[in-house]
């Protein structure tokens, strides 16, 4: 039987309440109206209770603190990795983040490759590469930032997913 004290609970033995099965990450630009649509809701028909962010980020905004809360919240986050995945810096900081919860508290990742070569992901090159030349890495803040955004995408990439190649 589960105490009501208010005795600490060790870190072994938190269970995380999860307010969302499946938290998505994709590049709307890309995948909004056609893939990540049909996939939501799929996975909402099925009761799968699934974050998907509809607000558009104006650029150069930081992500909202609910967004990531959202993904602290989710059992499964499901990335949709398309061409210009890499270009948006608030997909790349997403991505960060679920990594972490991924280490930290055992999310499951699952990566979607939707029309991209995932050693292209894995190696930033390609279109990735492509984006990742424009990221001016002028300050230690940005270096480091650039240096998260490649190890997520890296460790992410190698990671056992689906190599979506056609379909919408």
């Amino acid at each position: 039987m589960a105490s009501t004290s208010s005795t600490s609970t060790s870190i072994s033995t938190f269970i995380p309440q999860w307010k969302y099965d499946v938290f998505l990450s994709f590049r709307g630009e890309d995948t909004r109206f056609n893939f990540t649509d049909h996939l939501y809701a799929n996975l909402i028909r099925r009761g799968i209770a699934t974050f998907r962010d509809d607000d558009s980020l104006k650029r150069g905004e930081e992500i909202a603190p609910e967004l990531l809360k959202a993904i602290e919240e989710s059992r499964f986050s499901l990335i949709v990795f398309s061409g210009n995945y890499a270009g948006s810096r608030w997909c790349l900081d997403e991505l960060v983040k679920i990594m972490k919860c991924r280490k930290e508290m055992k999310q499951i990742v699952v990566p979607i490759f939707y029309q991209v070569d995932p050693s292209h992901v894995r190696h930033q090159t390609g279109r990735f590469g492509k984006a990742f030349s424009n990221y001016k890495e002028d300050t230690e803040e940005m270096k480091e930032k650039v240096r998260s955004w490649r190890s997520a995408l890296t460790e992410a990439a190698n990671i056992s997913g689906e190599h979506v190649k056609d379909g919408g």
